[in-house]
């Protein structure tokens, strides 16, 4: 497979006068209950609206498009969402389809059965009509492939769309499906959320349910959620989980319809650990939307990032072992025909920097493990933390390009995704959502985090921002 010359740059959207209009998740559920629309009528117009937008764009990595019409046609579904047609991102299983991880060294088996998540996904009503692209085994916050075309930003196709949940946001952003599943071991909701212009939360740890394969991680950095285009959507779809995956051990996010009342202590941060600095335009994002929120009235206050300049070391050490460990048994795990050496230079570079790392495993894991305890004494003096979701403006595509060096891209990827990892670590929650945009007329997300199960808390503050300055749309 070889990549095709670049696409010129463009702004790319499928918003039209069809069924879908330009109704987020929550509105497309009501006009299918009310009977104005048809789920058929839904999914046609959505599998239109990806077969418009994908040759640019490229985040579709499997299509499930004439089983989706036959759920569309058949028996009325159950859920708040029934109806409404959405995509799985394709490093979880959905019965009758392949799972690729964003990787082309293998050709995966079709799996026999829903997944943990796909099950609770579908199980609202959602109807899949395939799966979202992502970059290879997650890895990078781009979706570039050595051997394959990038998946592209609807804002402007020269520029990445974030990743790993870079198809999903595309076509959510793009308005060819109105919610799409994502999910984050590193900012893989947040940073794709914060590149396309949308709302994107990685919940608290073990709020929403995982596949086998997540649960079992030795640190469980992975969460699963969506990336909508509205707070209500985000909201809509953590209180319907709820509704069938109760967390006891977690303070239930309920039903978040608006802001809340309660005035909040909120620190805000600028630049990252070890020195790392925050573009201008990126910073002043962050700096509005902190004056914007004690304009508000909550008691905001700059602080340094309070996490020890190790934390990036471990949280990459970890991360690589992850790579040593699906290059190492991907002939067991992802097929007998796996081919490491048909991996991109991050996975391959990943794998070894974990073999050298490995001595350290029981360190990494303690200090990653240990990481919740600092997290919650932190969060006793403050309700909630403002950070960039990037430190930079969503870079150019070929800047993340999996075929260079190692060493040029992981720097690269440091400088650029420093800010989202640590509530992967600690288990938190953190939403991105759209309050900037860059000279580049590019999106830029800004992150709120806060502790342990506080879901309704970001929500409350999510609804409070988007009022005050309501998120720009790509058809503006």
């Amino acid at each position: 497979m070889t990549k095709t010359p670049p696409v010129k740059s463009a702004r790319v959207h499928a918003f039209r006068d069809d069924a879908l209009a330009d109704h987020d998740a929550v509105g497309l559920a009501e006009e299918i209950r009310a009977g104005r629309v048809s789920a058929t009528e839904a999914v046609d117009a959505a599998i239109a609206r990806i077969e418009a937008v994908n040759p640019e764009l490229n985040g579709l990595a499997c299509a499930d498009f004439e089983r989706a019409r036959e759920r569309a046609a058949g028996p009325a579904r159950t859920g708040f969402f029934a109806g409404v047609p959405s995509l799985v991102k394709d490093n979880s299983d959905v019965a009758g389809l392949p799972t690729q991880q964003g990787c082309s060294a293998y050709t995966g088996p079709r799996a026999a059965v829903d997944g943990d998540f796909a099950r609770a996904f579908h199980a609202q009503g959602l109807i899949s009509l395939g799966k979202s692209q992502l970059s290879e085994f997650g890895f990078s916050a781009s979706a570039e492939f050595w051997n394959a075309d990038p998946v592209r930003n609807p804002w402007n196709t020269g520029y990445s769309s974030g990743a790993s949940s870079a198809g999903a946001a595309a076509f959510v952003a793009s308005g060819a499906v109105p919610l799409a599943h994502a999910n984050d071991g590193g900012g893989s909701i947040r940073i794709p959320a914060g590149c396309n212009g949308l709302v994107g939360l990685k919940p608290t740890r073990g709020r929403v349910p995982q596949d086998k394969l997540i649960r079992e991680m030795p640190v469980r950095i992975v969460a699963d959620g969506v990336v909508t285009r509205s707070v209500r959507d985000t909201a809509a779809f953590l209180r319907e989980i709820e509704r069938q995956h109760r967390v006891l051990a977690l303070p239930p996010v309920g039903d978040v319809r608006g802001p809340g009342t309660e005035r909040l202590r909120i620190a805000f941060v600028i630049d990252s650990i070890g020195d790392l600095k925050t573009d201008p335009e990126v910073a002043d994002a962050v700096r509005a939307t902190a004056k914007q929120l004690e304009a508000l009235g909550h008691h905001v206050e700059e602080i340094d990032v309070p996490v020890p300049d190790f934390f990036l070391d471990d949280f990459l050490a970890y991360w690589s072992l992850l790579a040593s460990f699906m290059l190492a048994t991907g002939k067991r795990s992802l097929g007998p025909d796996f081919d490491r050496g048909l991996t991109d230079n991050l996975s391959k570079g990943l794998a070894k920097h974990g073999l050298r790392r490995s001595w350290k495993l029981p360190l990494t894991l303690g200090r990653l493990g240990a990481s919740k305890h600092v997290s919650a004494r932190f969060f006793r003096n403050y309700d909630a933390v403002l950070t960039p979701v990037l430190a930079k403006p969503t870079p150019e595509l070929g800047w993340l390009d999996p075929s260079q060096p190692y060493e040029v891209v992981i720097d690269r990827l440091i400088q650029l995704a420093s800010f989202t990892p640590l509530q992967n670590a600690t288990g938190d929650p953190g939403i991105s959502l759209p309050l900037g945009t860059g000279s580049n007329g590019m999106p830029i997300g800004v992150q709120i985090a806060a502790g342990a199960g506080q879901e309704a808390r970001l929500l409350e503050l999510a609804y409070e921002l988007e009022e005050a300055r309501p998120f720009a749309r790509i058809t503006d």
